[in-house]
């Protein structure tokens, strides 16, 4: 899981717990905000009244004995004025909760009383709101701070998941150009990534020192398999000559020119191994350029002309059916070497009168060239690795095991993709997937 996400879930947990624990806190007190709120719109109520009363109004309040308001006739407010002696003066107001029959029906109401003095009488006025009203203002609590909650928790989150994408981008910034899309050492770019994060600089720095000291091992690398190579090919050049003067020899024993051919046949090989080892180190640390136009049919046409003496010995039928002329840039010896790698174990490890086919076809946006032949194949173990370097398909065979880890190197280095599928004394079929 990536370290945003993380951060967002986190985030996400947090702040969904406080806004639960607000929620409970809230609907605690929901009560006491529902009646705060009740209780405010009668003293509105009873300051309006009070504003604009006049003599007629209370004439007809007190005829009446109770009054409700127009908009209201399911007798969910009422308001009254009472004439009250001089001797109960007393200007306060009061809040109440209290059972009241109006017109015949009981209800209970949340009731203002004030009593004030206008013209020099007293009077007592009673204003009173249904209990459902209280019902009603809950609910419209309730519904906005849902509302509220919701959207404090969406914007939180979005805003969240921004901002820790700001915060990590030089991470991944980091990971991308210095990690990810570094193929060759010496193509680094040592060039820190514009962050004010002190813990990004210090990844940054690290991988740039890192990479210097893996640099440094690169090049010597390059050096070391060149001296090598160079060290290793001149004595094994030197004895081959030597051997090749004393098979010149007149006279010269047949056991010791026997034994000559055999020393000679293990300088040979030994060469091989050693050019193969070259081959698949130089292909590995990227010292070939990919700037060629290849045809793979035309590379087939011209490996068969190669191999065509050894196919027909072995009187293998061999087709080539390509639909499909198809080109694209790379190193062309090297390609070359992979196809030939191919075909020749094709030959050499097929039966007498086998057959080799080469077949291609278009999946997506991947070619696929497929290589078949009706050899002793490989065992399910073998095939797993088919590409480590000196274990070999066939155990019987004398061979060094580094044609298809040449191969694996080479289309690495193309980006090409190889599939092996081998069934013991059947035959195998390797695709190549540009």
């Amino acid at each position: 899981m990536k370290l945003q996400v993380k951060f967002s879930l986190y985030n996400a947990v947090t702040k969904i717990a406080i806004i639960l624990v607000l929620g409970a806190i809230i609907l605690f007190s929901l009560d006491r905000l529902a009646y705060n709120q009740l209780d405010n719109r009668l003293i509105k109520k009873k300051n309006k009244i009070i504003e604009h009363l006049n003599d007629d109004e209370i004439d007809s309040l007190l005829n009446k004995q109770q009054s409700f308001t127009d908009y209201n006739i399911l007798k969910e407010e009422f308001i009254v004025l009472t004439d009250i002696p001089d001797s109960q003066q007393d200007s306060s107001a009061k809040v109440f909760t209290e059972k009241r029959e109006i017109e015949g029906d009981i209800e209970v109401y949340r009731i203002l009383n004030y009593k004030f003095s206008y013209h020099t009488n007293w009077y007592n006025l009673e204003i009173g709101e249904t209990m459902t009203t209280l019902q009603s203002i809950k609910n419209s609590i309730r519904f906005y701070m849902l509302i509220v909650l919701v959207a404090a928790l969406l914007i939180t989150l979005v805003a969240d998941f921004t901002f820790s994408n700001f915060l990590l981008k030089p991470f991944y910034l980091i990971i991308d150009k210095k990690i990810n899309l570094v193929d060759d050492p010496s193509h680094y770019n040592y060039q820190n990534i514009p962050t004010s994060t002190n813990d990004f600089k210090i990844l940054d720095n690290s991988i740039n020192s890192l990479m210097r000291k893996i640099n440094t091992l690169f090049a010597l690398e390059k050096q070391f398999i060149a001296n090598v190579s160079h060290e290793l090919l001149t004595p094994i050049s030197i004895l081959s000559t030597r051997f090749e003067n004393m098979l010149n020899t007149p006279d010269i024993p047949v056991e010791h020119e026997n034994k000559i051919y055999a020393s000679l046949k293990t300088l040979n090989r030994l060469k091989l191994i050693i050019n193969s080892l070259l081959l698949i180190s130089k292909v590995e640390n990227n010292q070939y350029l990919k700037t060629e136009e290849i045809s793979l049919k035309q590379e087939i046409t011209d490996i068969h002309e190669d191999l065509e003496d050894r196919i027909i010995d072995k009187n293998i039928t061999y087709q080539a059916n390509l639909a499909k002329d198809f080109h694209f840039t790379g190193n062309k010896a090297l390609i070359h070497t992979l196809l030939i790698n191919i075909i020749n174990n094709a030959i050499k490890y097929n039966v007498e009168g086998g057959s080799i086919t080469i077949t291609d076809k278009t999946e997506a946006e991947n070619y696929i060239l497929t290589i078949s032949d009706t050899g002793t194949g490989m065992s399910t173990e073998l095939v797993e690795n088919a590409f480590d370097r000196f274990k070999r398909g066939n155990s019987e065979e004398n061979g060094f095991g580094l044609g298809l880890a040449i191969v694996q190197s080479i289309a690495k280095f193309h980006k090409i993709m190889v599939d092996v599928k081998s069934i013991e004394h059947a035959g195998t079929s390797i695709s190549l997937i540009f």
